[in-house]
């Protein structure tokens, strides 16, 4: 790769990235005791898929290039409704543990101080795919490029996303030291905005 497409894969990671790095001070927020290998385990799934979505955007404009803007459209609505469903449970959660007495919160706490029990894998999946879903159309922006750039740049964005969601990751469980129990409502919220975003500016916004 040339120096110019690196430095453009660097720029479209910060952007693609920032959805991600929300959603991960969201979580942080709602686990102020996770493990350094549970942060990881996040950021390198949201990587993952800002990896993966412009590569498989890649491959949809070079052999299934008629069926991208009936997909497209579709983008902005996955994503809400992903994001409106992980956002809405955290949100609920919040304000349960909030309502309930002392010895319920402790119950909840102890239920999930390990981190692993406040995000499911499958929420987890969820979220990755709703903030790197828009990143397929960086694939149809590099369908000139061959399949080695292509892998090149996307792996590059994968490599920023990760960094930026270990930063969101550590901001959001140090505030959550500081919010305590208002923390799932507030990273509820984050996800419900996000999500709004995302889909405003999908369906609004093109």
């Amino acid at each position: 790769m040339t120096a110019g497409l690196i430095i453009m894969a660097v720029l479209l990671g910060f952007g693609l990235a920032m959805d991600a790095f929300s959603v991960s001070l969201a979580n942080g927020l709602a686990d102020k005791d996770m493990k350094k290998g549970r942060m990881l385990q996040i950021a390198g799934t949201f990587a993952f898929f800002q990896f993966a979505m412009p590569v498989i955007g890649w491959l949809f404009v070079v052999y299934a290039e008629e069926k991208l803007e009936w997909f497209g459209n579709l983008v902005p609505w996955i994503a809400l409704i992903l994001l409106l469903y992980i956002g809405g449970k955290m949100l609920a959660e919040g304000i349960r543990e909030n309502r309930g007495s002392g010895e319920a919160k402790r119950e909840d706490a102890g239920e999930g101080t390990d981190g692993e029990k406040k995000l499911s894998p499958g929420e987890l999946m969820m979220q990755g795919i709703a903030t790197s879903i828009d990143a397929l159309s960086v694939g149809f922006t590099i369908a000139g490029y061959s399949l080695l750039q292509a892998l090149s740049s996307s792996l590059i964005i994968g490599m920023v996303t990760l960094i930026i969601c270990l930063a969101g990751l550590r901001i959001g469980r140090s505030l959550g030291t500081l919010l305590a129990g208002k923390a799932s409502i507030l990273g509820g919220i984050i996800l419900i905005g996000i999500g709004l975003e995302i889909w405003i500016r999908g369906v609004f916004l093109p």
